[in-house]
């Protein structure tokens, strides 16, 4: 992190095949972010899992005098870094429908000043009161089985469970994410990472990967694609999710995540290596003949 703020890719340990997307566009070392980073910003959380190889940091960076919500993985094999997945969030970034209209708000979420305020915890959990890998891994893939079933209940999560897209918190509200107007007229329900889930525009959580596991810290790092019903027109949106889990259970998420145009190759990581959707011509029956 520290050359890419200083646009110096000889300043890391990167391996000659070293590979980087931003957005899940290939980009050559001392292009896209190494140009526009310009500093680390008030939320800085970094992860590791020995057991992977990986390491990732969410929080903010400084582009100038922008901010942007990122999560950022990176791959160590034998002291070198072979990969780094940029997933990136920046103001009127295009969102649900699309780049925003003239004169209209961008459809994406984008709250970094929220987030600074709502940041993920930091703390070192006791060795004694770790969930086990296997159990994290488990109740971060009950939340995606949660979506793709529409059903909140198969979701080992904690009753209030929050979760922040791009530094917007979605859940204890109103409107998407939140919670649905109360039987008698009255405010809004509250809402949790579970709640409404029967009327989500997502078919399928598709490409699903957790590459990161830090049980100390007790955080798993999700990194899927939310496919939208047949005949929307919403588009799809390209994720990492950082799930901060409590004996077993989902206690928060926090979320940094695009919109791509139909036609891009997301994730672009094997083993869905720029490949996902298959182009409509190729999953066609008479293609298949």
């Amino acid at each position: 992190m520290n050359a890419v703020v200083k646009h110096d890719p000889a300043a890391a340990p990167l391996f000659v095949g070293f590979r980087q997307t931003d957005n899940a566009v290939v980009v050559r070392p001392g292009t896209g972010v190494w140009k526009t980073v310009t500093a680390l910003g008030k939320v800085q959380r970094r992860y590791l899992d020995p057991v992977s190889g990986q390491a990732g940091y969410f929080g903010t960076v400084e582009e100038g005098g922008e901010s942007a919500i990122v999560t950022v993985r990176v791959k160590v094999e034998q002291r070198k870094i072979t990969e780094a997945e940029w997933l990136i969030a920046r103001k009127g970034d295009p969102g649900l429908n699309g780049p925003a209209a003239p004169g209209q708000p961008a459809g994406n979420f984008f709250e970094p000043d929220n987030l600074a305020a709502n940041p993920p915890p930091e703390k070192v959990i006791a060795r004694e009161a770790r969930s086990s890998r296997e159990a994290m891994l488990a109740s971060t893939n009950s939340y995606f089985d949660g979506i793709t079933s529409h059903d909140g209940s198969i979701i080992m999560a904690y009753p209030g469970c929050s979760r922040t897209e791009n530094g917007a918190t979605v859940t204890g509200r109103a409107g998407r994410g939140g919670g649905a107007p109360a039987a008698s007229g009255g405010p809004p329900a509250v809402s949790d990472c579970t709640s409404n889930l029967a009327t989500i525009n997502i078919e399928m959580v598709a490409a699903r990967r957790y590459p990161i596991v830090d049980e100390e810290a007790g955080v798993v790092l999700a990194i899927a694609v939310f496919i939208r019903k047949p005949g929307t027109t919403t588009r799809r949106n390209a994720l990492s999710e950082w799930f901060v889990i409590d004996n077993n259970k989902i206690r928060s998420i926090y979320s940094a995540m695009f919109y791509p145009a139909p036609e891009a190759p997301v994730p672009n990581w094997p083993p869905y290596n720029g490949n996902w959707p298959l182009p409509a011509a190729l999953a066609s029956p008479a293609s298949n003949r």
